[in-house]
Formats: C-alpha cells, structure tokens, sequence
C-alpha cells in the first residue's frame, strides 16, 4: 500500500474529506469533520496513524512489530501503522474501516442522520 492507495481507500468512504492542519507533512482525513486518519508524508516507509479499539490495539502490536502506539496521541485508543510490507494490506484496510466506524459512531445524531443519507 502506498500514499495514493491509502488515500484513495480513505476518501472513497461516505462523508470524507482530506486537509493538512498541521502542515504540509501530514495528511489527514476525516469524516464528517472528525479526523479518523493521519498519514505522515514524509516518512520512509509510509507511516499512518488510525484510531484502534482498546482490546484490538493490543492483539495488533502483539502480532505486528511495525503496529505500534501513535506518536503524540493517545496511544490506548490510537495506533501506527509502518507500511513497509510486513502487515498485511488487508489488516491495513480493515484498520481504517474500523478507524471510519469508531469516529462516525462518535459524531453527534445530526451528524450520523445526515452520514446515513450519504451512503
């Protein structure tokens, strides 16, 4: 998986968007205004951070040594991901669906109501 893959898996879901608010070096994507993704773009290997359930968070980095706690967020309910070919894509990819899903189901009722007409 590389940027453009990530970044297209990401946006093609219901009521996201992509900004870089804390610079040029980091893309993140959102739904419905909430972030649910980073990726670093100037990390080699790529480096992306995706919101994790607790329990999963630890299953992960127990498998994968490139899975990690996300630098400068909470690192119980956010993890990293080294995208160097040691996790598999499709972990990659059920990461971010599960990212997508943590942070929808935090948005407000309007919010949600207004997600549901999208898909």
């Amino acid at each position: 998986m590389d940027i453009e893959s990530f970044r297209s898996y990401c946006l093609a879901k219901p009521g996201t968007s992509e900004d870089m608010p804390f610079g040029p070096d980091t893309l993140t994507i959102r739904v419905m205004g909430k972030i649910f993704a980073f990726a670093g773009l100037d990390a080699v290997p790529l480096s992306v951070s995706l919101k994790t359930d607790p329990e999963q968070a630890i299953d992960l980095r127990e498998r994968y040594d490139a899975i990690r706690g996300a630098y400068h967020l909470n690192k119980k309910h956010w993890s990293s991901v080294r995208v160097d070919g040691s996790v598999p894509v499709q972990v990659i990819t059920n990461m971010i669906d599960t990212s997508y899903a943590l942070v929808a189901k935090g948005l407000t009722k309007a919010q949600r109501e207004q997600l549901a007409t999208l898909t």
